[in-house]
């Protein structure tokens, strides 16, 4: 994770210090800063005059927050800030003595929970967990969908899920994937249950929260200047019956690399844009639509389709051509 930390006095400090390490030993990239006047005190660069203006700076680049200090003055600094549970960063509050770890916001989704754990773990405090599902023990769809890089499609049904389950109601479980089923959940009939599924739409039960994973690699080709919203028309219509949300990643031949349109479908999607010369594509193994036009062109007689293929997935949706932009698609390996 990439973490934020700061504390507001001595001691704080000196904790703060002492947890930045340990985490950094674990492969997180921490950034510990203070309020100007501890700054100066403590002799260290840098320093804020403001700790809610720092946290507002924090907030979208970073994964989480620590506050070594009163929760209090933590959750004045992020109260501004706060927007959605499924965007906020991870935020912890730790006592300068280091006896309790709080997790404030984004327990689930943004791991706060499971970090404030860890952080406990570490310091030998103990973890303030106070997230209902938590407390009773049972299964946290947001939590578990967050684990395994699931895209939760339906907010209000996610929250209906965790009400049903503290009800003691049943809560059914289908899968398209080689999945156990998780515990406090039933495989067989019920009115709400969770599916995990690439596909766009429906499910097996009259309630079905569909939970879809990153299953789909896709190719794309494009003349050039082509704009986003053509490559978006072009990719839904390919992928009717799949949930867009599947695509784990864009492919396309390296001459299309700086292509804006392209780049920011990819950055709508939150996947890389990977590209690779024709070389490369002209050795992607499987039977592919030729094109001598395409060819001409790139030097390599289809581009969608072996960008696809290349991800080391089998080809699922083969070329699909709608306003000078071709798609092709790829369901990844273990799907």
């Amino acid at each position: 994770m990439n973490i934020a930390l700061t504390a507001f006095t001595r001691r704080g400090a000196a904790l703060a210090e002492r947890l930045e390490a340990l985490l950094a030993m674990e492969g997180h990239v921490c950034a510990l800063d203070y309020p100007g006047r501890l700054a100066e005190e403590l002799s260290r660069p840098g320093g804020y005059e403001r700790v809610g203006d720092w946290a507002g700076a924090q907030f979208p680049r970073r994964d989480a927050l620590i506050f070594v200090g009163a929760a209090g003055i933590a959750v004045r600094a992020i109260a501004p800030h706060v927007r959605d549970k499924f965007t906020d960063p991870a935020v912890v509050s730790l006592d300068e003595a280091g006896r309790f770890a709080v997790p404030l916001l984004s327990g689930h989704v943004g791991g706060a929970n499971d970090l404030a754990r860890r952080v406990a773990q570490l310091l030998g405090a103990v973890p303030v967990v106070s997230t209902a599902t938590d407390v009773n023990g049972l299964f946290a769809v947001d939590a578990w969908a967050v684990g395994h890089n699931f895209a939760i499609t339906d907010r209000g049904l996610a929250k209906k899920v965790s009400a049903a389950l503290l009800e003691g109601k049943r809560v059914g479980f289908a899968s398209d994937l080689n999945l156990e089923c998780p515990a406090d959940l039933y495989e067989g009939k019920a009115d709400l249950g969770v599916w995990v599924t690439c596909r766009g739409e429906g499910g097996p039960f009259p309630e079905t929260l569909r939970l879809v994973p990153r299953c789909l690699a896709l190719g794309i080709g494009c003349r050039r200047g082509t704009g986003e919203a053509a490559i978006r028309a072009a990719v839904e219509e390919a992928l009717t019956g799949w949930d867009l949300r599947a695509v784990k990643q864009v492919g396309t031949i390296d001459l299309k690399k700086d292509e804006p349109g392209l780049q920011a479908f990819c950055a709508s999607l939150g996947v890389p844009l990977t590209t690779y010369t024709a070389e490369e594509l002209r050795a992607a193994e499987g039977d592919f639509t030729p094109s001598d036009f395409v060819r001409s062109v790139t030097g390599v007689d289809n581009v969608c389709e072996r960008s696809a293929v290349l991800s080391g997935g089998r080809l699922t949706v083969p070329k699909q051509a709608k306003d000078g932009v071709t798609v092709a698609a790829a369901l990844l390996p273990d799907f």
